[in-house]
């Protein structure tokens, strides 16, 4: 169609060499809205062919159902649980994802909560700040010669696993959808979930947030951990109970935990881990 735009639509932040690729493409035409709350969204929709998302907005049905003219949701990262994506299909409305774009950044991520986490960076850093002198206090441990279980290895647990054995790391991995020979390929050793849990000094995780995960790791899991292991969550919320992470941090089951990722976000400031050191 002469004079035809394809336009799109930004309601997150995304890289400004990803916007420039889809502003120098011909025919496409982009608003960058980062930021846009739900309402609004849902009013515009219907101005629009493509819709582009991180994690923070949720497309819901509604908002599918009011975007007439669209025609792809985009989503720059891995993954997609919050777009609605039987709403989508319903409406032949493609959904894509971006699965290697946050890789590496996701794995180094994750090294940076375990080293600020077994060597109390945080409360070091806190402390020092009041004026605090307690050098003892935040001794901390090496990860050297530690286990660290990782559930779920896709790309960004391959990469976390890399980095954790050139820190002389043991890396055990639970994965039902991993071969062997793709376990020995990362330097690693698959096990099942209990032996993980019972033997990691550090146990992180790394899966997408789906009806066979949600709550994956629970009471009964938590228990099954050392009392001087760590948890580390860099993927999504949902795969860990909350409540139950709490209430054993705060009976002692655990030495501590790192989480870069929440149920429900932004995290309400009532949140009971927000109240833990």
């Amino acid at each position: 169609m002469t004079g035809y735009s394809f336009r799109v639509l930004l309601a997150d932040q995304i890289a400004p060499e990803g916007i420039r690729v889809l502003e120098e493409a011909a025919g496409v035409s982009v608003d960058d809205r980062a930021g846009i709350d739900a309402g609004e969204l849902e009013a515009v929709i219907g101005e629009y062919d493509a819709l582009i998302v991180r994690s923070r907005t949720r497309v819901t049905a509604a908002i599918i159902e009011a975007g007439q003219r669209l025609r792809v949701v985009g989503r720059a990262g891995v993954g997609v649980d919050n777009i609605d994506v039987e709403a989508a299909g319903k409406r032949g409305i493609a959904v894509l994802n971006a699965p290697g774009g946050n890789v590496v950044s996701a794995a180094e991520l994750t090294m940076a909560l375990m080293l600020s986490l077994v060597r109390h960076v945080p409360q070091a850093a806190a402390s020092l700040k009041r004026g605090e002198w307690e050098r003892s206090r935040f001794k901390g441990i090496e990860l050297n010669g530690k286990t660290l279980g990782l559930i779920g290895a896709g790309r960004i647990g391959a990469e976390v696993a890399a980095r954790a054995s050139a820190f002389g790391m043991r890396v055990i991995i639970h994965d039902p959808y991993l071969a062997d020979e793709r376990a020995r390929d990362i330097g690693a050793e698959r096990v099942e979930l209990d032996q993980l849990l019972r033997n990691a000094d550090l146990v992180s995780v790394h899966v997408p947030l789906n009806d066979e995960t949600r709550g994956l790791i629970g009471l009964d899991e938590l228990a099954r951990m050392k009392p001087t292991a760590y948890l580390i969550n860099a993927a999504r919320g949902g795969v860990v109970d909350e409540k139950a992470l709490a209430d054993a941090l705060q009976k002692g089951q655990l030495a501590g935990a790192a989480l870069d990722v929440f149920e429900e976000e932004p995290v309400a400031a009532d949140n009971t881990l927000l109240q833990l050191d």
